[in-house]
């Protein structure tokens, strides 16, 4: 029988406003019965502050999540020096501190789940990557998700800690089909590029169901590829092409890779042009059964 949690979960992005998979996640527990209460940069009902979190400590709670982050790919933002910063501190300072919280409570959560991401892997068309392939120091990115993880250590043997590291996050109200559905619907959607980079992909549902998963089975702990079982066979122009066909558009027009580059600035844009084809195995293995394992069924849940 599951055990009804009150969750503490930084769910809310940096500058305020609910953020899309912190959305997915508290609906999600809250209809299991579990109590949520988001960080947040605001107070309102079911919120503490960062401030009040630093100041007062971690109230008492059976799991802690953290999902902030700014968003990297804004394309209103230069990729400035400060703007790394930025990216920086919204994910090792955020996790530092729910970290602090938890290593001093008195009463320490019993898990600490930390959503990272699949930039961890070094990009390849050909290397397939499970949660214990090495990586993380090869490039701006990988780096980062290397700082953001051993900020989330904590010494307390009593919470249990996993690490979830993310794909493309797909869901209707947000992630990167936002952005993409209006061109698909007008029939100017296709590949980016080449369109042959690998596209680790997972539909929203399925990683909120792997974070609830962590949180509520005492046997899951350490890393998780958060990707859907059929990612580690889908390319960019595989997406494309069921994309145009979930909204029956054609989608033969690529997005340059130039454009791309001249958009995004060359270190950004290679989360765009290039890939990695990574495995869930060990989230399998802890027997999480995900809903949308293939990419058909998840554009057509997200389109209809």
């Amino acid at each position: 029988m599951r055990c009804t949690l009150t969750v503490i979960a930084s769910v809310f992005e940096l500058g305020g406003g609910t953020g899309f998979v912190g959305r997915a996640l508290t609906q999600l527990l809250r209809s299991r019965g579990h109590e949520v209460t988001a960080v947040s940069c605001h107070p309102g009902k079911d919120r503490i502050t960062w401030d009040e979190l630093s100041r007062l400590g971690l109230p008492p709670c059976e799991g802690a999540v953290n999902l902030a982050g700014e968003n990297v790919l804004n394309p209103l933002r230069r990729w400035s020096e400060s703007f790394r910063q930025e990216v920086v501190a919204s994910r090792v300072e955020t996790t530092k501190a729910l970290a602090k919280a938890i290593a001093e409570a008195e009463h320490p959560p019993q898990s600490w789940v930390l959503v990272t991401g699949v930039g961890y892997y070094r990009p390849s068309h050909t290397t397939k990557y499970t949660e214990n392939s090495p990586g993380g120091d090869f490039d701006f990115f990988s780096r980062l998700v290397t700082r953001w993880e051993a900020a989330a250590q904590v010494p307390n043997q009593a919470t249990r800690q996993v690490v979830v590291r993310s794909g493309v996050v797909l869901g209707r109200d947000g992630g990167a089909i936002a952005q993409m559905l209006w061109p698909f619907r007008l029939g100017l959607g296709g590949p980016i590029a080449s369109g042959l980079q690998p596209f680790p992909w997972i539909h929203v549902t399925d990683l909120a169901g792997i974070i609830a998963h962590a949180l509520e089975h005492e046997g899951v702990s350490g890393i998780l590829n958060g990707v859907a079982p059929s990612a580690v066979t889908t390319s960019n122009r595989d997406f494309a092409r069921a994309l145009g066909s979930a909204l029956r558009r054609p989608a033969m027009l690529p997005l340059p890779g130039f454009v791309v580059s001249a958009v995004f600035g060359s270190e950004r844009s290679v989360m765009l042009l290039e890939g990695q084809r990574v495995v869930p195995k060990r989230t399998l293995e802890s027997s999480y059964h995900f809903a949308f394992p293939d990419l058909p069924s998840a554009l057509q849940d997200i389109v209809t």
